[in-house]
């Protein structure tokens, strides 16, 4: 297995060099309803891209797809998405769901005619998986911004180490749905570390994964050289460290995951100061 990498901008120039080095999606993020208010205390990614963004990073790329995360779903969602679509979205994202009705209706919608994914970010998301599951759509990704949130948590990586993204992988294998979570940073940062995280990827069968800021900040990035640097440095390394997870034993893995789990804990009581 190997990990498919989503990075999210409307910049052409970005959008190619991220390509040209191997990332597999980018991902243009149409999510505004709501999502301030969610977020408003958080240094999370808040975008403000538009069907023009689609349209022109779909001319520049050749191998990688075009992923869009719309609005969740409301009035005029229809138009949204057909526009969405007409503009050359590869995949269409659903954020902040809450039920089986509101996943059907997206579906509907959409009806086949892209690939759908939805983003799980809500309790109640969790509590009506089972059903949801059912549905006939592409893959799905958890996502522990909104989702920490949702459960009243202190930091997004709670989850994985309470063994939610755990219990919630195992349905999706189980039904053969391809699935993912949360973001990665470069190697040797973020406050969980990089390594950690994708060791829990190759444990839990994940196969998604957003490339985060911690990966490579364009905003803080002066030319366009250092970012081509920035990810041919950092997706080779990426790509060799997933590489070295082949030769990993189990007892490895479950070594990991307790030093996930201790790692988190010790975040979380300074985050409580």
């Amino acid at each position: 297995m190997s990990i498919r990498y989503m990075y999210i901008t409307n910049s052409p120039e970005v959008s190619k060099i991220a390509e040209v080095n191997g990332v597999d999606r980018v991902f243009i993020d149409m999510e505004v309803l709501g999502k301030e208010e969610r977020q408003k205390n958080m240094n999370s990614v808040k975008s403000h891209h538009t069907f023009e963004d689609i349209e022109t990073i779909k001319k520049v790329l050749h191998t990688s797809e075009v992923l869009v995360r719309v609005n969740s779903l409301h009035e005029k969602s229809k138009e949204e998405i057909d526009r969405v679509i007409s503009c050359g979205a590869d995949i269409i994202m659903l954020p902040y769901w809450k039920s089986f009705e509101t996943v059907k209706t997206f579906l509907s919608i959409v009806d086949r005619r892209v690939k759908t994914t939805l983003l799980l970010e809500t309790k109640e998301a969790v509590e009506c998986i089972d059903e949801v599951l059912k549905l006939d759509f592409d893959e799905i990704h958890i996502g522990l911004n909104d989702l920490h949130l949702s459960y009243g948590l202190d930091f997004m990586f709670e989850l994985l180490a309470n063994g939610t993204v755990e219990k919630l992988c195992n349905k999706f294998k189980e039904k053969g749905i391809p699935y993912g979570f949360g973001g990665i940073a470069k190697l040797g940062a973020g406050m969980l570390q990089a390594e950690k995280i994708i060791m829990e990827h190759y444990r839990l069968g994940s196969t998604r994964a957003i490339l985060s800021r911690a990966f490579c900040d364009c905003s803080k990035v002066d030319s366009i050289t250092e970012i081509e640097n920035c990810f041919s440095t950092n997706m080779k390394l990426l790509r060799d460290y997933e590489e070295s997870m082949q030769n990993v034993t189990e007892k490895e893995f479950e070594e990991n995951r307790k030093e996930v789990i201790c790692c988190v804990d010790n975040i979380v009581k300074k985050i409580r100061g």
